[in-house]
């Protein structure tokens, strides 16, 4: 029996086991209700709904704050002494590699084929909002993190919904918040070992044998299929041994390089044709108020731009205060602030770049039922003919880095659910790594919709908990606000090797 046989068999075995639990929790986790002629998912309403509710009542921080921010990422009010293992830097470009990747690409194309140009501004409206979410998560996440006594941290809704919640509301607040726990660590165990890794690995080998002769190319086969995968999983398995400080090492490189490249190609397409540029972001903002054959009309190109922008960026999710939570420092609220940078390059820079260079350049594809990364591709190669390659490069550096993140995501998870111990860590790591080689062979799409039903269904927890705790995240950016304007009274720089080692990566 071949490879591809018995693969193929998996797939279809696994599919038929695991269809009918994917597709219920799928219409219960998704589901939509008419409104203005066409459907709004209830979760991404949730999630928009926080974004504004914790917008106003942080006084709008995603823009009064949004330089001090920048400040805190440079090392500017870095202290001497602080526990964590990264720097701010570091820290943000790990969380990020976790939520650029394909949906800045395809799923934008997908936004604007289906809800026109004025999905856009409806998108970057639902970027700009969930900054606030972002930034009260990982405030806690920090705030609550767990410093073990090698130095290393854990973090995330698993550590902070319990302490949060026990020190809120007690007792009950404490056995509420331990059950939370489980079932967030489980949701972000499972959505990492099947969409963090496995959906990663066999879109970005999908892209590669695309622009190597398809399959019956140089790695067409299934054995180059089993190349591939164990190649990946090699390098994956190296990185995540080092732990957070081996992935902010990579991904503090990887995340500059991949967004530089793609920044690039879009701003070619968009210079090319710079004199069709105020027409489109004419289209843009138009299109967002006065929508032309949409279904829903305006509401419809919104929920459209809301639905990319909140699977794009993952605020209220849970997901990156495991990664902001390995941060050296001392308040709380300054990596919060630096959160609150992470919707804005992903949905704001990368999305609308991406967005812009299709309504500029207004492929022959746009609006026809065809997959979006297609659609994102063809818009490129109106100006470079070369772009695939290009666009493959891109796909397997934001491939990489996310399966890093979520790889350090997901190891947080299960040492929470199974301990701590060598035994365990080194389990996970190998069953992570497994899956990547699995990613690869397999396509598994069911789980892989599993997963993001699972994974959503985390912001229904997560969120809860943020409200709850809204309070303890306003005492901290309060004494973080004091702490900055006695650092900048007395005329102090960032000290340490951490600020030495931002200025020099930035």
């Amino acid at each position: 029996m071949s490879l591809e046989s018995v693969t193929q068999s998996v797939d279809e075995a696994v599919s038929g086991f695991f269809e009918p639990i994917a597709k219920w929790l799928g219409e219960v986790v998704f589901y939509a209700v008419p409104v203005g002629g066409t459907d709004l998912p209830l979760i991404v309403a949730w999630l928009v709904v926080a974004g504004l509710v914790f917008t106003g009542w942080f006084g709008f921080v995603q823009v009064r704050k949004f330089r001090l921010a920048v400040d805190v990422v440079r090392g500017k009010y870095d202290e001497k002494g602080s526990a964590g293992e990264v720097n701010h830097f570091q820290a943000l470009t790990a969380a990020v590699s976790g939520t650029v990747g394909l949906g800045n690409i395809a799923g934008v194309a997908v936004a604007v084929s289906i809800g026109g140009p004025g999905a856009t501004f409806w998108m970057i409206l639902c970027g700009l909002l969930g900054m606030a979410t972002k930034f009260v998560e990982v405030t806690l996440g920090v705030k609550y993190r767990e410093v073990h006594a090698d130095g290393t941290v854990s973090g995330g809704p698993m550590h902070y919904l319990p302490k949060g919640l026990a020190e809120r509301f007690g007792k009950n607040g404490k056995t509420l918040g331990k059950v939370l726990a489980v079932l967030a660590s489980f949701m972000i165990l499972f959505f990492g070992l099947f969409g963090g890794n496995l959906f990663q690995v066999n879109q970005s080998y999908a892209q590669l044998v695309s622009v190597t002769g398809g399959e019956d190319g140089a790695i067409g086969s299934s054995a180059g299929a089993l190349f591939f995968g164990i190649l990946v999983a090699a390098l994956v398995g190296i990185v995540l041994l080092g732990g957070i400080r081996s992935i902010a090492n990579v991904t503090s490189r990887l995340v500059p390089a991949m967004a530089g490249i793609y920044i690039v190609a879009c701003l070619i397409v968009i210079l090319v044709n710079v004199s069709a540029v105020p027409d489109a972001v004419t289209a843009i903002v138009e299109g967002a108020f006065n929508p032309e054959g949409v279904a829903g009309g305006v509401l419809g190109a919104l929920i459209i731009g809301f639905k990319r922008a909140a699977f794009s960026n993952e605020a209220g999710l849970g997901s990156a205060p495991i990664a902001h939570s390995a941060v050296k420092t001392k308040h709380p609220a300054s990596e919060g602030l630096v959160a609150l940078l992470e919707p804005f390059i992903d949905t704001v820079v990368i999305c609308t770049m991406t967005a812009l260079t299709i309504v500029i350049a207004n492929p022959a594809t746009l609006g026809e039922d065809i997959g979006g990364v297609t659609i994102t591709s063809d818009a490129f190669e109106t100006v470079l003919p070369w772009f695939p390659y290009i666009l493959t490069v891109a796909v397997m550096l934001f491939a990489i880095s996310t399966v890093l993140t979520w790889g350090y995501y997901g190891l947080k998870a299960w040492t929470y659910l199974f301990g701590r111990s060598r035994t365990s860590e080194v389990t996970y790591k190998v069953l992570y790594t497994v899956f990547a080689i699995a990613g690869s062979l397999l396509t598994l799409q069911t789980l892989i919709d599993l997963a993001d039903a699972v994974l959503f269904s985390l912001a229904v927890i997560n969120i809860i908990g943020l409200y709850l705790l809204a309070p303890v995240v306003k005492r901290e950016l309060n004494s973080f606000l004091e702490y900055v304007r006695a650092r900048d009274a007395s005329g102090e720089t960032g000290d340490g090797e951490d600020q030495e080692s931002v200025k020099t990566t930035v």
